[in-house]
Order: C-alpha cells, then sequence, then structure tokens
C-alpha cells in the first residue's frame, strides 16, 4: 500500500491538522446521481435454487460513490441479509429448496477488512457480519492464505461457526437440504495456487481427483453434485473434478459456483450440468436454478442463471417488499458495518481527488489513470522520503494489480485508500550496474510471466480483458439508442441473456502488467533498481538472465526508515 503525501493532485482538507471538530462520519450510502435501473424481469425458479456471492473482499458497506457504475452496487450486507431472508420465505412458499453459497476471498479490498489497528488480523471483524447469514456452503479463497495468521484466524475463529460446512480441498459434505431433504455431495475445490504461506499446503486439483478418498466419496450417487470452489468456471481445472464425477455417474446433475477472475459468467459442460461465476467485490449476486428430473434420465435440465446488481431497488424487486423490505438482522448488520467503519476510523479525510481516477476508464499514461497517479506521483514522492538514496537514479517497477479499485473525485478517506491499494507491499533494491540499465527494454519479459503469476493469484489481466470484451460488443450507436446507466454487459457461454439489469459498458482501456517508472537523468549511470515484492522472483530471473557471469542479490528494503 503506497500512502499518498502531500504534493500531489489531492487537494487537503483545510481543518485537517484540527481533528477536533473535524467530522468523521462513515454515511451508509451516497445518493446516485441517476435513478437506478430495476431489474428486468422476474427471476426464473427451479426445484433447486442457489444465491451465490464471491470475492466480496470486503466490501460490506455496498460502493458508495455516486459516479456510475458505482450506484448499481450500493447495497450493503444488512440489505443483502434481508434480501436472503425474504427468498427463503419464498423458497418455503414455493415448496422447493434455496441454497446461500460463497466461493471465498473474504480479505483484502476495504477499510472494513483492512482497517484493523496494530495488533490486529485482516477481515477478523468483517468476517462477524459473514457468520450471521444462513450459509449452507462455503469454499476457502487464495486471499485467505496470503498470510498464515489470517488463515489460522480463518481456521480458529470463523470455520467452526459453519459446523463442517466451510469446505476445503480435503473435504466432503453430505448434505441434507431444504423441504425434500434432497441429499448432496458437496465439494471445496481451489484453482492451483502456489503464494500461500508457510504452514499451509495447496494440493493440484489434478492431484485431488485422483486420491482414494475422493473416489469413496463419489461412490453414491447423490441428488445432485454440488462443486463449489475458488476457481473460475473457463480456463481453469474444474473438467478434472467434472469427468472424474461424469466418469462413475454419467447423468447425475452437477452446479458448479465458481470464481476468482471477478467476472460474471456461466458455461455448461453438458445437459446437465451448469457453471456460474458471480463477479467480484459485491457487485453481483449470482443466481443458479435448476428443475431437476428423476435418477437415470439422460434429458437437459431447464437451468437458469441471473446476474443481480446488488442495491435496495434489485431486492425490493424480487422479494416484493418495497415498503416492509429491511429485517432486524438486516438493520443490525449495517449498524454494525457502520459502527465497525467508525471503529476504523475509516471517514478521516486525507483531502479531496479533483477528479476521477480510474484504472481501465482512462488509458495508461494519462493524467486520469490510476496508474499513472500510483507509479507517476505517488510512488516516487513517498519512497522519497526520509530515504538516504533518494538523489540516486532510480527505475522503480511495481505490477498494476496492486492497484485494485478507482479513485473517485470528492473526499478521499482512509477506506478509499485502503480500496485503491489494499496491499502492504515492500519495495526491495537490487544491484544495477550500467549493462543492466542499458537492457531495461528486457523487462518487457514481464508480460511473458503471466502464467506464473496466475498461479501466485494475479487475476487483473483477466478481469480487463473481459471488460475490453464487453466493450468491444457494444457500439456507439447501441449506447445512444438505449441511454442506458453504465454497468457491466455480460456475454457468456449460457442460453439466453445473464444480466438482471441493462447496462451500457464504460471505455475499457488495455493495461500493461507492469508499471515502470524511471528518473529523468539515468543516462549511463549506476542506478538503483526499485521493485515491489510481488515480482521479486520473476524479475531477478529476468535480471540474471540477461546479465552473463554475473548473480543479482536482494540488497533489502528500499526507503525502510520511511515506511517503518
Amino acid at each position: 500500500m503506497i500512502p499518498l503525501p502531500q504534493g500531489l493532485p489531492l487537494y487537503a482538507c483545510p481543518d485537517h491538522e484540527e481533528r477536533d471538530g473535524h467530522v468523521h462520519e462513515h454515511s451508509k450510502r451516497a445518493v446516485p446521481s441517476a435513478p437506478l435501473t430495476p431489474p428486468s424481469r422476474p427471476l426464473e425458479w427451479g426445484d433447486v435454487n442457489i444465491i451465490h456471492t464471491t470475492d466480496s473482499h470486503g466490501w460490506l458497506l455496498g460502493h458508495q460513490k455516486t459516479s456510475f457504475p458505482e450506484p448499481n452496487y450500493s447495497g450493503d450486507f444488512g440489505d443483502f441479509s434481508s434480501f436472503v431472508a425474504h427468498m427463503k420465505e419464498l423458497a418455503i412458499q414455493r415448496d422447493v429448496d434455496l441454497l446461500l453459497v460463497d466461493t471465498g476471498d473474504l480479505h483484502d479490498g476495504t477499510g472494513l477488512s483492512d482497517g484493523f489497528p496494530p495488533g490486529g488480523v485482516d477481515a477478523h471483524d468483517s468476517n462477524q457480519f459473514f457468520k450471521e447469514l444462513p450459509y449452507d456452503v462455503l469454499a476457502i479463497g487464495n486471499h485467505e492464505l496470503y498470510i498464515y495468521a489470517n488463515t489460522l484466524d480463518m481456521h480458529t475463529n470463523f470455520v467452526p461457526q459453519f459446523n463442517g460446512r466451510y469446505l476445503s480441498q480435503m473435504l466432503t459434505l453430505l448434505v441434507p437440504v431444504g423441504s425434500e431433504g434432497r441429499q448432496v455431495t458437496a465439494f471445496g475445490v481451489l484453482f492451483d495456487f502456489t503464494g500461500n504461506d508457510k504452514n499451509t499446503t495447496v494440493q493440484k486439483v489434478e492431484d485431488m481427483v485422483k486420491e482414494q478418498w475422493f473416489a469413496e466419496a463419489i461412490k453414491e450417487e447423490p441428488d445432485f453434485f454440488l462443486l463449489t470452489g475458488h476457481m473460475p468456471v473457463a480456463r481453469d481445472n474444474w473438467p478434472f473434478v467434472f469427468n472424474t464425477i461424469r466418469a462413475v455417474h454419467p447423468t447425475t446433475p452437477i452446479l458448479i459456483l465458481g470464481g476468482h477472475t471477478h467476472i460474471r459468467d456461466c458455461l455448461q459442460l453438458d445437459g446437465r450440468s451448469m457453471a456460474l461465476e458471480s463477479g467480484r467485490y459485491m457487485e453481483t449476486v449470482g443466481w443458479l436454478s435448476a428443475k431437476l428430473d428423476k435418477k437415470g434420465s439422460k434429458k437437459n435440465i431447464t437451468f437458469s442463471r441471473r446476474y443481480l446488481d446488488p442495491n435496495r431497488v434489485t431486492y425490493e424487486f424480487h422479494t416484493g417488499k418495497k415498503f416492509n423490505f429491511d429485517t432486524s438482522l438486516g438493520k443490525q448488520i449495517t449498524q454494525g458495518l457502520n459502527n465497525l467503519a467508525k471503529k476504523f476510523d475509516l471517514s478521516f479525510l486525507f483531502g479531496t481527488a479533483p477528479r476521477d481516477f480510474t484504472l481501465t476508464q482512462a488509458p495508461y499514461p494519462s493524467n486520469n489513470s490510476l496508474l499513472s497517479l500510483f507509479i507517476g506521483n505517488a510512488t516516487p514522492t513517498a519512497l522519497a522520503i526520509n530515504n538516504t538514496r533518494a538523489s540516486i537514479p532510480n527505475i522503480i517497477i511495481a505490477n498494476s494489480g496492486s492497484q485494485r479499485f478507482d479513485i473517485y473525485s470528492g473526499p478521499f478517506t482512509k477506506n478509499d485508500q485502503l480500496t485503491a491499494s489494499p496491499f502492504t507491499d515492500a519495495f526491495f533494491l537490487p544491484a544495477l550496474n550500467n549493462a543492466g540499465a542499458d537492457e531495461r527494454r528486457s523487462l518487457d519479459a514481464l508480460e511473458e510471466r503471466e502464467r506464473e503469476l496466475y498461479s501466485r493469484g494475479y487475476v487483473g489481466k483477466r478481469y480487463r480483458e473481459w471488460l475490453r470484451e464487453m466493450d468491444r460488443r457494444a457500439s456507439f450507436e447501441r449506447r445512444a439508442a438505449k441511454n442506458l446507466t453504465l454497468g457491466y454487459v455480460t456475454s457468456d457461454a449460457c442460453p439466453g441473456v445473464g444480466d438482471d439489469t441493462l447496462h451500457a459498458p464504460w471505455n475499457s482501456i488495455l493495461l500493461p502488467i507492469s508499471l515502470v517508472k524511471s528518473s529523468s537523468s539515468i543516462g549511463r549511470h549506476t542506478v538503483d533498481l526499485v521493485f515491489v515484492d510481488f515480482i521479486e522472483s520473476q524479475l531477478l530471473g529476468i535480471l540474471n538472465g540477461i546479465q552473463e557471469n554475473k548473480t543479482i542479490l536482494l540488497l533489502g528494503l528500499y526507503a525502510q526508515i520511511a515506511w517503518n
């Protein structure tokens, strides 16, 4: 995380020096700049229905900015709790089953998860609100595994709450579901993640399905298999699990809930299965339904899926509870979230952003690019503070994935800082001689390391490719004719229209994986090469590859005094 120091285009609050009398209240939600568009049609119910969340990353207070598409996602977790309660009532009235499923990544994303005081644990407090909801199945995400203290906290203080329904790759669960008492075999799966911390182990999906316990777990046929996991439904390893089950049970319905790449996506591996991925940051609530038939049937099952915008207009539309929507638990959760925001001082005002700085809507480099603000202004300025090497020419390299969210015009708070840049990355310094400086262009090889970065959890490139494709499909004429508000416009591999609410996509710019900032006076001098620790192994490998008969060693933290 890079704090934004003075001198950047973020205007200071006049009474910033005087905390007494300074307003530090965290409002529940901002008023949208335009009315919210209601859903286009009712949900399609089946015999089995699933509400799906994934990659929430601490976004439990909703999106509170007024610039679209933010108001589309303005519902907080209290609103979501009320929605789930009313949907459960509707399921009882319809005499059908309704499951609530989450597929991981509760950590790293907003002040609610990351704004804890010294000595705290990431997401420990925000996760208490997850425990209030009646989740039937949950799966672990890679962000639960980066730091051992977070993993241990989940194991000790979170997982026991769900009585065996929080799944890792090594667990299975037989779940008696709903009014029909259906038998479900559920698995929790994680993609082939390599960035986990010490004392944790991630088994490859390909190896998991070869285990004897897995063969034993799928021997008996349930009413359907529920495969949950922090793994994208496309371009990953779900086929290993799916095909292993299909070899034993060729016609048993299989429902897959994925995650990780932050996109809305759906596909069917055959006519008796459906796989759904439901976005990120509580910008999407997924809906999957299936009309089951008798065991042994070979006919295609009727499925439906929908991507809901999480806001009160959506929730009230689908529950029919416009005037009595809030439940007592929902109101308690909303109040608790605001109390936590106040406890963490998330509304502390650093200054005012004069305009929007976006990740994908503005080209990089440009004045409206958040990446330009980060690598061109914030990072050099911050690293020069209390740094005895500040006068030495340098090259600074960071990964674009370190910046996670846009900064919008208006007040720039502690929560905005943690939302835009949630990671506490360290910057390191190796030795780099003249020859290395001459070979700066070879750093383009970082672009070829996407597979390694992906295995460590980097999904920014895939998400942005998806946004680019979304933008490419929509013509200017279509946007102008329908006069729609900005939002997700999804095209997936499942039948029909998936988006619950119709929108126009925003412009999306292709961004680099790596960001480079060079001093203006490098010439042929010996320079400092400063880089973020997340790309350490890749970068040192590249540097050692371009310098013959030399081994580059890591010298240590750069600007250590400033960060301490």
